[in-house]
C-alpha cells in the first residue's frame, strides 16, 4: 500500500449482474486512488459475474463464501483483522449487520452503509438484524430520497447521518446513432423497423415482469408488430417464459447492456419496489423515453410527461396505455428521449463517487 492511503473495504452479498452490484463497478472506475485503496469482499461465490470488471478496475476482490458457506462471518472477521481497514462501506443488510457486530468496541474501522432499498422490502429477520445494529453506522448513504425517508427515525443517529446520493451510469463510451441501433437489433435478432420496448431487470417478484407481459399483450392488440425484450435472469424465468406471448424476446443476463440499449425505442420497468435503478439511469443517458412505475426514486429523476411516463405499479392497462402513446408517435419518442438524455447529465457517476468520498472524509474526521 502507498503510504498515507486510506484502506477501504466495500462489503456486499454478491457480485452478480444487478444494479447495486454494477454500481460498485462504476464507482470503482472513478475512485480517488491516490487517496483510497479500495478492496471488495462478497459472500456468495456463485454470484461472481462482475469480479473480472472490478479486477480490471484495479480492485482486489475477496470471496468470503465457499463450502461451507455458513463460515463467511468468520472469514470476514479474519479479513478485517488481517487488512486493518480504516473504513468499511457495506452495501447489503446482512453482511452489514455482521460487520457491525464484528467491530463492536473498536474505533476502526469506521462503518458506512449504502441503503439501496426501502426497509419494507426486507424480510422480518433482515429488518431485525438491521434494526439492532443500525446505529453502529457512522453514516448512511441512500440512493434516493424515497429510500432515505424509509429509514426508521429510531434507527438514525443524531446529526447529519443520512446522505442522499443519486448515482449516475457509466456507459463506458458506448456509441449511439443508426449504426449502433442496427448492431443492437442484429445482436438481438430484432426486425429493423419494429417498435421495440426493452427492460433490464432480474426476474424476481419485486420487478413484476408478469404485469409487463400482460401490458405488452394489450399493446400487441393495436401494434401487432411490436417486440418486448427482457434482459435478465432469475428464479421466475420459467414462469415468465410460460406466460409470454408472441413478440417477447428473452435475451438472458448480458454484460453488453450499454451496447444493446440503442436497439430499443422505449425503456420500461414494471417494478413494485425500487431504490433508484441503474438500468433507468443508463436508459435515460442513452436517450430513451421510459415508461416506469411510480415507486422508489424513479419519480425523482423522471417527470411524468417530461422524459417518459409514470404509471402505478401493478397496472397493466396503465402500462399499455403509456406504451400506446409512444408507439403511435415517433416525434414524441424523440422529444422525450432528448429530454431524458439532458436530464441524465445531472447524474454523473464520477460526481456521485466524489460525494461518497466526501462522506468518507466527514466520518473519518469525526
Amino acid at each position: 500500500m502507498t503510504a498515507g492511503r486510506i484502506r477501504v473495504l466495500w462489503l456486499t452479498k454478491g457480485l452478480g449482474r444487478g444494479g447495486a452490484e454494477q454500481l460498485l463497478v462504476n464507482c470503482a472506475r472513478h475512485a480517488d486512488r491516490e487517496r483510497y485503496e479500495i478492496e471488495v469482499a462478497y459472500v456468495l461465490p456463485w454470484k461472481d459475474a462482475l469480479v473480472p470488471a472490478l479486477e480490471a478496475a484495479g480492485v482486489t476482490v475477496h470471496c468470503l463464501g465457499g463450502a461451507p458457506g455458513r463460515l463467511w462471518p468468520w472469514r470476514l472477521a479474519r479479513l478485517l483483522a488481517r487488512r486493518r481497514y480504516h473504513l468499511v462501506h457495506s452495501h447489503m443488510p446482512i453482511p452489514a449487520a455482521a460487520a457491525r457486530l464484528l467491530t463492536l468496541g473498536r474505533r476502526q474501522p469506521v462503518l458506512v452503509h449504502t441503503e439501496h432499498n426501502v426497509w419494507e422490502r426486507y424480510r422480518t429477520a433482515t429488518r431485525w438484524a438491521n434494526s439492532l445494529t443500525y446505529r453502529r453506522n457512522r453514516a448512511v448513504i441512500a440512493v434516493s430520497h424515497a429510500v432515505a425517508a424509509a429509514i426508521p427515525a429510531a434507527r438514525r443517529r443524531a446529526g447529519e447521518f443520512v446522505h442522499v446520493v443519486h448515482h449516475g451510469p457509466d456507459l463506458g463510451g458506448a456509441a449511439g446513432g443508426p449504426a449502433a441501433r442496427a448492431h443492437a437489433r442484429a445482436e438481438l435478432a430484432l426486425p429493423p423497423d419494429a417498435l421495440v420496448i426493452g427492460t433490464v431487470a432480474n426476474f424476481t417478484p419485486k420487478k413484476d415482469q408478469a404485469t409487463l407481459l400482460t401490458a405488452f399483450g394489450l399493446l400487441r392488440e393495436q401494434h401487432p408488430g411490436a417486440r418486448l425484450v427482457l434482459i435478465g435472469s432469475g428464479p421466475l424465468e420459467a414462469e415468465l417464459r410460460a406466460a409470454a406471448g408472441e413478440g417477447v424476446v428473452f435475451a438472458g443476463s448480458r454484460a453488453d447492456v450499454p451496447e444493446l440499449l440503442p436497439g430499443f425505442d422505449v425503456f420500461t420497468l414494471s417494478s413494485r419496489q425500487e431504490g433508484l435503478p441503474v438500468a433507468l439511469m443508463e436508459a435515460m443517458t442513452s436517450g430513451l423515453p421510459s415508461v416506469v412505475t411510480r415507486v422508489g426514486g424513479m419519480p425523482e429523476v423522471l417527470d411524468d410527461g417530461g422524459q417518459g411516463f409514470l404509471v402505478e405499479p401493478g397496472d397493466p392497462a396503465g402500462l399499455a396505455a403509456a406504451f400506446g402513446r409512444l408507439a403511435g408517435d415517433a416525434g414524441l419518442r424523440e422529444r422525450l428521449g432528448a429530454a431524458a438524455r439532458l436530464r441524465a447529465e445531472r447524474f454523473d457517476v464520477a460526481g456521485a463517487q466524489r460525494a461518497v468520498e466526501q462522506v468518507y472524509e466527514q466520518v473519518l474526521r469525526s
